[in-house]
């Protein structure tokens, strides 16, 4: 069973529900049948309309009589954040009600597989070797059900390119039911060193594609450490040519750690001198989560001393006329020469902010902190309090 706390999930009137289905949430009474017969009522009060596949009803909230014998799930309040357009995955058999999709959210993401072919020293997902390929089935089944004005949406992993051609069915699907929504696929970008997958993807011709691929040094014994993955520096730069051959947008990630500050400013000249089709390039905080809580020694170093360091690759990339970005950077450890280039990257629902923050007058300009933040965060976090020149800019 799902447990919030001390509460459980309780389903009612289940016997002709599949095992496990994928379904769309409405508040709106006036669906067509066709429509509630595929749909969850969110009920909040007043006289429920009848036909609907589900019904979801807080704990704290009357049944009304007409829903009595109707599938219906009864969650925990913790829940109140349901809302009409929120896709979510419903497993009657384990009393399991999971949002997959949150209308109201600019930060979704897809999870297509827990596999990988890398095993990062700071990876935030750790990767399984799993039999996981019913994902590929949901999200085929949440796509669909998506709102089409979603801004933004995102595959990750894992590593999405194991499923094969499936993942370029991913993005095709996209591309179909979701022309207008903007689809960033996190992946290492080794799977299109084969030339023959990179024009495929190519040929499907999503309008607005982007591709966040991890390039840790401009030395291949040092990438392929932290990656720890024998040959992947190779290949990924050869799938990062081949992606752009075929037209296909990317971007290039440097997450910033003990590993990767020593030689930044270099791997920041080799992009400008090897990589400049590259269509934007992220420097990213470390997060503490995953493996880096275990080789936190090998990665941690305080973002207040590699603060010249990041100056300077920024600088080198700007001058090439790159576009440059710097994520979930404290702005009291960044030097305010670059603060044009930080961005509030942090998703919403993983964002904080440190008691070290009251009073700063750049607050709402900061990507703040991760929530896993607490386990190891610089000692050097300060408010700023004077009037600063910098606009809040939120990661698109």
């Amino acid at each position: 069973m799902i447990i919030l706390g001390s509460r459980k999930i309780e389903f009612r009137n289940t016997s002709s529900r599949s095992e496990r289905e994928v379904v769309r949430i409405t508040a709106t009474q006036s669906r067509p049948p066709p429509l509630r017969a595929q749909e969850a009522y969110l009920y909040q009060g007043g006289t429920p309309p009848e036909g609907y596949r589900w019904y979801i009803t807080s704990e704290s909230t009357p049944i009304p009589d007409n829903i009595v014998g109707q599938p219906l799930i009864i969650v925990p309040d913790e829940f109140e954040y349901l809302a009409d357009g929120d896709v979510v995955r419903i497993v009657p058999t384990r009393n399991e009600l999971r949002a997959i999709y949150r209308r109201s959210s600019s930060h979704n993401s897809f999870l297509i597989t827990e596999r990988c072919n890398h095993y990062c020293l700071m990876c935030s997902q750790p990767p399984r070797n799993v039999d996981d390929d019913w994902i590929y089935d949901e999200i085929m089944a949440a796509l669909p059900l998506i709102d089409p004005e979603t801004s933004y949406l995102c595959f990750s992993g894992g590593e999405p390119t194991v499923i094969g051609d499936r993942f370029l069915n991913l993005v095709q699907a996209s591309k179909a039911y979701l022309p207008r929504t903007a689809l960033m696929v996190l992946t290492n970008g080794r799977a299109f060193s084969d030339d023959r997958f990179a024009s495929a993807l190519g040929r499907i011709e999503h309008p607005d594609l982007m591709l966040g691929i991890p390039l840790y040094s401009d030395l291949s014994n040092i990438h392929d450490y932290v990656v720890q993955s024998d040959g992947a520096y190779d290949e990924t730069i050869r799938g990062i040519i081949n992606l752009k051959r075929h037209g296909v947008p990317v971007e290039l990630r440097v997450v910033l750690h003990k590993q990767t500050i020593p030689r930044l400013p270099h791997l920041a000249e080799f992009i400008t001198r090897n990589l400049l089709f590259a269509d934007h390039i992220a420097l990213m905080g470390l997060e503490m989560t995953g493996f880096t809580k275990a080789n936190l020694e090998q990665l941690w170093i305080d973002p207040a001393d590699y603060k010249a360091e990041l100056k300077e690759a920024v600088g080198i990339l700007d001058r090439a006329r790159m576009r440059v970005s710097v994520y979930n950077a404290q702005l009291c450890l960044t030097d305010p020469s670059i603060w044009q280039f930080t961005r509030r990257s942090i998703s919403d629902w993983k964002q904080e902010y440190m008691t070290e923050c009251d009073g700063c007058s750049v607050k709402e300009q900061c990507a703040g902190f991760f929530a896993s933040a607490t386990f190891r965060y610089s000692d050097r976090i300060s408010p700023i309090h004077e009037e600063c020149d910098v606009e809040p800019v939120a990661l698109s």
